[in-house]
């Protein structure tokens, strides 16, 4: 194995083992690296990483932007090699890091995407789910992401143990295996448990499909199963978000984070505390929840602009 192999084998090993970061964010940085060290290899030859000086980067960096690479994009690219280089110098393959001398391109900062409350309401009161196991489960889906606020991972690895009946909340594993408890109300518990009440064909409540109630094949552990009793997978909660969406809202984006995105605009119209909205959404700073407060200051224009005679 080459040494500069070696050097990305290992970041990636801390990552995983001791940051425990996600998969999807381990996959992002080993691409982000793997596109990088092509890179140099075709520019510069085979090249010790001490011998990585600013100007490899700039011209990697300028490749991109080159190509059409938003800045928003070549930031996240330049956030993995500040924390490649990082690692290095902890671990004392290096003494200096190259990325000291590159600068980061500005990016605006673009608005999250949230569906009016109004369409949220015609969400739940007026679209009809089919009264299969598909339908209440693709149902309360929507409802879980909405009331909750959870990313789709969050709500795909969600466990039925999770769900505290007495306190009326549930206990989500978020990034960095960093747990938070979210309240939810009454009407959420109540679908939460005639779900599983179906899920087990409890109370007479029987699941639609056969396979469903087929003895040993239901995941009990998951909250959330498909027609087989396994648990979901991703794609299937990704396309359900943009099947419901899409008969309520002409919003381009249609996503578990546009739900987010929703859960935590309506919180911050409605007054909520940022930094209540914040341990809610599990954010590790204020800064990343304050992006919610500029879709509050847009409504106030439009009710500024619609409203007072001199506007």
């Amino acid at each position: 194995m080459f040494p500069l192999e070696q050097a990305v084998e290992s970041f990636i090993g801390y990552l995983t083992f001791e940051k425990r970061s996600s998969a999807h964010t381990i996959r992002a940085y080993q691409d982000d690296l793997v596109q990088f060290f092509d890179f140099i290899a075709l520019q510069f030859g085979e090249v010790s990483l001490a011998a990585i000086t600013p100007s490899f980067i700039r011209s990697w960096l300028a490749s991109m932007k080159d190509g059409g690479m938003t800045s928003r994009s070549i930031n996240r690219k330049i956030s993995t090699l500040k924390s490649f280089f990082k690692y290095q110098i902890r671990s004392g393959v290096m003494e200096q890091s190259p990325m000291a001398a590159v600068t980061s391109p500005k990016s605006g900062k673009r608005l999250p995407v949230y569906v009016e409350q109004q369409d949220i309401a015609m969400l739940f009161s007026q679209l009809v789910f089919p009264d299969d196991w598909e339908g209440w489960t693709d149902r309360l889906i929507m409802a879980v992401f909405y009331h909750t606020g959870i990313r789709l991972s969050e709500l795909i690895n969600l466990k039925e143990r999770q769900v505290d009946k007495g306190n009326r909340c549930i206990k989500v594993l978020g990034k960095g295996n960093k747990e938070r408890i979210i309240p939810i109300g009454a009407w959420l518990m109540g679908e939460i448990a005639v779900y599983c009440q179906k899920k087990r064909g409890e109370g007479g409540m029987e699941a639609a499909s056969g396979e469903l109630r087929a003895k040993g094949k239901i995941d009990q552990e998951y909250l959330f199963v498909g027609v087989k009793g396994l648990k979901l997978y991703p794609k299937y909660a990704y396309r359900v978000v943009r099947k419901y969406l899409g008969q309520v809202t002409t919003i381009e984006q249609k996503s578990p984070h546009v739900l987010r995105h929703s859960f935590a605009t309506h919180l911050v119209n409605s007054g909520a505390d940022l930094n209540s909205v914040k341990e809610l959404l599990g954010h590790a700073s204020l800064a990343a929840t304050q992006v919610y407060t500029h879709n509050t200051i847009e409504k106030l224009k439009e009710v500024y602009l619609r409203a007072h005679p001199k506007a």
